[in-house]
């Protein structure tokens, strides 16, 4: 499936790894839509394919930003509180532009996730003492959770226009 797969190694170079395949796996799923398209709502609740890249940015931000580096939310490059707004996307916002919130809010996550080892630890209030290593899990849980949500938006969405093809 991805060429840079890693499937042996030290713990650390497999969870990160893992982890960004799972990133690239949500983007994925919303890759080629058009922007009516991403933001189709077939479910009761805010998950579109857009807004799912979305939460994904703001879960980078909340974890990496401000757990493990200890920003304020106002010293984060986005949205970061703990809330369902992590799912709000504006209208002036197109998949393109969630896309690259989504990559940047990544790429930071890296950088701060490198400073530590897997083994470090942070207290939170709700979850109590984490280690890194199990922050990184917990995001590959999570990306790979809402791709699975994505991959089901994904299928409804295609298979209404191969629908609307074949009536046209």
């Amino acid at each position: 499936m991805y060429d840079d797969m890693i499937t042996a190694g030290d713990d650390r170079q497999i969870i990160d790894a893992m982890l960004d395949r799972n990133r690239r796996a949500l983007i994925d799923t919303a890759r080629g839509l058009g922007e009516s398209e991403a933001r189709r709502r077939l479910v009761p609740s805010l998950t579109t394919p857009i807004s799912l890249i979305k939460h994904a940015a703001a879960a980078e931000r909340i974890w990496f930003q401000r757990h493990w580096a200890d920003l304020d939310e106002s010293d984060c490059d986005g949205y970061a509180r703990r809330d369902a707004g992590t799912f709000s996307v504006d209208d002036h916002e197109t998949l393109a532009d969630v896309i690259d919130e989504f990559e940047r809010a990544s790429t930071r996550s890296r950088d701060i996730a490198s400073r530590f080892d897997l083994d470090d630890t942070i207290d939170l209030p709700i979850e109590g003492t984490i280690s890194m290593r199990w922050t990184l899990l917990m995001m590959i849980q999570e990306f790979a959770r809402h791709a699975g949500h994505g991959d089901i938006l994904r299928e409804q969405i295609d298979a209404a226009g191969t629908v609307e093809t074949m009536r046209s």
